[in-house]
């Protein structure tokens, strides 16, 4: 058993351990991770620690602060980079990692726990945020944390575990809101129905009172603040993200980008791509099972067993809520992958049927070998990006003290804002006619899309020329240029695409 554990352990830390190459050597691409990233920035450069700003001046009111916070920390620490602005989804998927052990070990066995603990790591999707700058990894935290925590209390633990339910409620309203107390009661209720008369008295267990205030306690304050603050956060955030986001999937009101406007039903597709690979060849196993005339032992074994039940309606619950959404993406499915990975594990751990024992070592590895090879590829300049850190780091080293900040021609890509430390400018037109002047460059360097043609550029300006080029953009310089006098307030500020 020794020797299992040990073999486990170091496959587990090996696919962890891999991340690592994506987190330092992978550049931001737009949107997500840039725009997030530079949210984070400005809040560790100002030391506002209430108020997210999407851009001097422009809140964020579109997440709380806990993912924020957390990157701002790492950047106080480790410095601006990649890798810090990073590392906090690691350490949280790291931790739901264990989560996922703890709670198959308590259901099942030791070796459940490990295969489990496995599959979760190797999900696409748990793969791919373990090392991206988003919320969403916050979010699966507190939802998982409170959900395992639920069922180990239903199960006879006590102690620690019974307040650790409110610690995870407190974690999921700090990262995305109301949103977490709906994906964390969806499975609960359910459960409940199914289960009551096993549960009904295990429920006094769970501090609800004192709970609830130290809740409250812990989460209210930054609410209350943040609206003091930013008066209209409470009626954008609570209303409009909540509420007119998942009625509307073409809502109008969406301040920091464009609604992600996807047929009704589509989060099941997104979860078998999230999942990934795993989903897709627990799916067929289950059909053909199914379809074998084993589908009432599947049925009464799934209600039958309390455990099993409540992994599946926690499992189920992202994909129930959003079903009749319209505006989703697919990390909406992280919440159900920890629940999903211990109902496959158990399976997988079985090595039935027969033919898994074979395939499931490959499953391990493919998401880490096949994304750890692309990170490779790209960070060769094989597989071109969308990211502005060539361009931007070109133009630092090559600009003099008396040339333009950088400037993009309409629309300034959130990684040039992020890789450039907030300096880079947008200036809206067609050319430089708005452009802020007060006084004399030596040179003028200005990205305009890399579509251009020789003629348009000569259009900008007869002595501009071309200096480099990335997948978008290419930058032209501008000799001696001189400017009239104007107000810097000319210049508008950015405006985003979302993803």
């Amino acid at each position: 058993m020794s020797k299992r554990f040990n073999v486990w352990l170091l496959i587990l830390a090996a696919i962890m351990v891999s991340r690592f190459i994506g987190m330092a050597l992978f550049p931001f691409a737009d949107t997500t991770e840039p725009r997030y990233a530079e949210i984070a920035r400005l809040m560790a450069e100002t030391g506002d620690w209430i108020t997210p700003w999407f851009e001097p001046g422009v809140p964020f009111w579109g997440k709380p602060p806990l993912s924020f916070w957390a990157q701002a920390a790492a950047i106080k620490v480790f410095g601006v980079s990649e890798f810090s602005l990073r590392f906090p989804s690691w350490l949280a998927t790291l931790a739901m990692v264990w989560l996922v052990w703890r709670l198959a070990r308590q259901l099942w066995s030791v070796q459940v726990a490990q295969w489990s603990s496995l599959v979760f790591a190797t999900m696409a999707l748990t793969y791919i945020s373990a090392g991206a700058v988003m919320t969403d990894a916050f979010l699966a935290l507190g939802t998982t944390l409170t959900l395992v925590s639920f069922c180990l209390v239903m199960m006879g633990e006590s102690g620690r575990w019974r307040w650790i339910f409110f610690v995870g409620l407190v974690i999921g309203l700090l990262s995305k809101g109301p949103l977490a107390v709906v994906l964390i009661g969806i499975p609960i209720v359910l459960w409940l129905l199914l289960s009551w008369r096993e549960a009904a008295n295990n429920l006094r267990r769970l501090p609800w009172l004192r709970g609830t205030l130290m809740t409250a306690v812990l989460v209210c304050p930054w609410y209350i603040l943040a609206e003091l603050k930013t008066p209209g956060f409470l009626d954008y955030f609570i209303i409009g993200e909540h509420i007119r986001r998942f009625l509307d999937p073409g809502w109008a009101g969406d301040l920091y980008g464009s609604a992600h406007n996807q047929p009704k039903g589509m989060i099941w597709m997104f979860w078998l791509w999230a999942s990934f690979p795993w989903g897709i060849v627990a799916v067929l196993s289950l059909a053909l099972a199914w379809f074998r005339g084993k589908r009432h032992g599947i049925v009464s074994k799934t209600l039958s067993n309390p455990g099993v039940s409540f992994l599946l309606v926690s499992a189920l619950a992202p994909m129930l809520f959003f079903t009749l959404a319209g505006n989703t993406l697919w990390t909406y499915i992280l919440p159900s992958l920890p629940f999903t990975a211990i109902l496959i594990g158990r399976w997988v751990s079985e090595c039935k049927p027969f033919w898994l024992s074979s395939l499931r070592g490959g499953l391990v590895a493919f998401v880490p070998v096949l994304l750890t090879g692309f990170v490779c590829v790209a960070v060769l300049g094989w597989t071109p990006l969308k990211t502005e850190k060539e361009l931007v780091s070109y133009y630092q080293q090559i600009r003099e003290a008396d040339d333009s900040p950088l400037i993009y021609l309409d629309d300034l890509p959130f990684s040039a804002r992020f890789y450039s430390g907030g300096m880079a400018l947008e200036v809206t037109g067609d050319g430089l006619d708005n452009f802020p002047h007060t006084g004399a460059f030596e040179h003028l360097y200005v990205a305009v899309p890399q579509k251009w043609s020789s003629e348009k550029v000569a259009d900008l300006s007869p002595s501009a020329r071309k200096v480099m080029e990335n997948k978008r953009y290419q930058l032209l310089v501008i000799d001696g240029f001189r400017r009239d006098q104007k107000s810097v307030s000319d210049t508008k500020g950015v405006r985003s695409n979302d993803i």
